[in-house]
């Protein structure tokens, strides 16, 4: 009979022991998520922009021919009424973010001068 309690107590030990390790895992994966998720948030600190990479492409599509590389030509009232309406935080990501194919970024970075926008400059390096 003791010899059952005994085992009934180590048993219970090694549940224990293995929810415990059980528990440390989700904490510390929690903990990883919620770092990860943090620096995002950080990164994105200032930056409004509602529209996803894409879209805020889309919407710049009458900004081609102006921001096309060898030979631009001054923005339409088309590009400029687009590059207002997108605001500088998309602006900002779309020139930061990955290459685009014929889309010159000094050209790209000059629309809001060019346009008379009255944006703050891309920070870059953060």
């Amino acid at each position: 009979m003791e010899r059952l309690h005994h085992c009934k107590k180590r048993s219970i030990y090694k549940m224990r022991s293995s929810n415990m390790r059980l528990f440390q895992a989700i904490t510390l994966r929690v903990f990883l998520f919620m770092l990860v998720i943090g620096s995002i948030v950080e990164q994105g600190k200032g930056n409004s922009c509602g529209s996803t990479f894409f879209a805020a492409l889309v919407q710049l599509i009458p900004c081609r021919a102006a921001v096309a590389p060898f030979g631009p030509i001054p923005p339409s009232e088309a590009c400029c009424a687009a590059v207002r309406t997108l605001g500088q935080p998309c602006l900002c990501v779309l020139v930061k973010g990955p290459p685009i194919s014929g889309v010159d970024r000094t050209m790209a970075r000059q629309l809001p001068d060019k346009c008379t926008a009255n944006f703050d400059p891309c920070e870059f390096g953060k």
